[in-house]
């Protein structure tokens, strides 16, 4: 596939990184030489200096054979016109943009994006999916990563095996043994470092990370039995206003819950703004990192710090300060993947990526085949996939134990007209079964020709 890219920032090195890494053919646009020159260096892609908007720096960059146009510069405006000229002058087939401000995504103005008006296939707006990830740990504590897939019905969620997990040192097959009514399967495991598929002789250990498929009606029971019975955070305090802040704050309020939230702000317009729009939540004016206004939240009280300002510096270390101070749990926001190595070492307790929310959304239009939704996991090392079988499927018509699965890809559930199955030995997958599974990155393309319609089906 060939892939013009708009924007070298983190975003946009992170998505050439993964397609270049799968042999596509990639070309990079900025207006920076220095971030072109970069990865040109790094990466086996083609750089072009210039606006990824004018159409004769598009043509350089060979927009005229691409499959796929990807804007994720620091402007919405130029992604929009960028997909607008790739689709105007060169019949790009698909068109994605990053949005970021929530004006655009307004209700009222839902048609602006079709086609007859500004022709972008994809909007992804990271501020929105940050926040809805965000609700969904605050939704789920214990779990340090929530993906929902098959309409909501099926949940990926990875959990910590602490030295008290009920589960840890027993057989994943003598589990199922044990819960037999409990869907869920342990598709992943992250140990030491390590990120790998197990078998169903293995066993969990203390300081593993359990990625889990699981049936939505089970997860608070299954995270029960990992040993995570820690009651939802009823006392949250926010560091940043900016748009995510501000997106957890109204849906919090919307929910009609009884949890109270107090939001940090630096900025003083900022801060009045904000507090004109929210009504049960207590706007603070000030740094994250003041001791003083940190106490004036009681902070000491608090279950939840969630830290969403622009500086991952900041995320950090009001993170830890709060622990400190007495709060109960931290969840952090990271842009920069050489932070996120050290985060459980300081004692943050769990964080969100936004470069992983948009690259999961772009791969799941680059991936062939019928996949309906991508999730990467540990920077591309696996992903979680939801895929639909089709009636030329090899999965199609024999027993899950039966099947000879590519090593590295285990699948975790099935999702068949409104309800959710468990792949047991003896069931049979059907066409239009939609799959949940984890595979290596390894076994990536192997998942896309399982799931592709073959030319014999014509």
């Amino acid at each position: 596939m060939k892939v013009i890219i708009c924007g070298a920032g983190q975003v946009g090195y992170g998505i050439a990184e993964r397609l270049a890494a799968e042999r596509n053919d990639v070309s990079v646009i900025d207006v920076s030489a220095d971030l072109i020159r970069n990865i040109r260096d790094t990466l086996d892609v083609k750089g072009f200096v210039g606006h990824g908007a004018h159409p004769d720096v598009l043509a350089r960059a060979g927009a005229q054979d691409a499959d796929m146009l990807v804007g994720v510069t620091l402007y919405d405006e130029v992604n929009m016109v960028a997909c607008q000229v790739a689709h105007s002058l060169f019949n790009v087939p698909t068109k994605i943009a990053r949005i970021r401000s929530q004006s655009y995504m307004l209700p009222r103005y839902q048609d602006l994006f079709s086609r007859e008006n500004m022709p972008i296939d994809v909007v992804i707006s990271p501020e929105r999916e940050v926040g809805e990830m965000v609700l969904r740990r605050i939704a789920l504590p214990g779990a340090t990563d929530v993906v929902r897939f098959a309409d909501n019905r099926i949940a990926m969620v990875a959990i910590e095996c602490l030295d008290e997990c009920p589960v840890i040192n027993t057989p994943l097959a003598q589990l199922s043994d044990l819960f037999p009514d409990l869907i869920a399967t342990v598709v992943g495991v992250s140990r030491e470092g390590r990120l790998f598929v197990p078998r169903s002789g293995d066993q969990l250990f203390a300081g593993d990370l359990a990625y889990v498929v699981i049936a939505k009606e089970h997860v608070r029971r299954t995270l029960g039995l990992f040993g995570h019975d820690e009651q939802e955070a009823t006392r949250i305090v926010i560091a940043g206003g900016g748009n995510i802040g501000l997106y957890v704050a109204q849906t919090l309020e919307k929910a009609q819950s009884r949890t109270r939230v107090k939001i940090i702000e630096s900025g003083r317009e900022r801060a009045n703004a904000i507090a004109d729009e929210l009504r049960r939540t207590v706007v603070l004016h000030g740094s994250a990192l003041d001791h003083k206004l940190l106490n004036e939240a009681d902070i000491g009280d608090t279950d939840l710090m969630v830290a969403l300002t622009n500086d991952d510096q900041v995320n950090i270390l009001s993170s830890v300060m709060a622990k400190r101070l007495g709060c109960r749990s931290s969840l952090t926001l990271i842009n920069n993947p050489t932070y996120q190595d050290f985060t459980n070492a300081l004692g943050i307790d769990a964080q969100v990526n936004p470069r992983s929310v948009t690259i999961s959304r772009v791969l799941q239009h680059v991936r062939r085949g019928r996949i309906r939704a991508v999730h990467s996991i540990g920077r591309g090392a696996a992903e979680v996939t939801e895929a639909e079988a089709l009636d030329t499927s090899p999965l199609v018509g024999i027993a899950l134990r039966d099947l000879q699965l590519p090593a590295g890809l285990r699948i975790g559930a099935i999702y068949r007209d409104g309800a959710v199955l468990r792949p047991a030995g003896d069931l049979q997958i059907k066409s239009k079964d939609r799959v949940v599974m984890f595979a290596m990155a390894s076994a990536v393309k192997k998942v896309e020709q399982m799931f592709r319609v073959s030319l014999e089906f014509f």
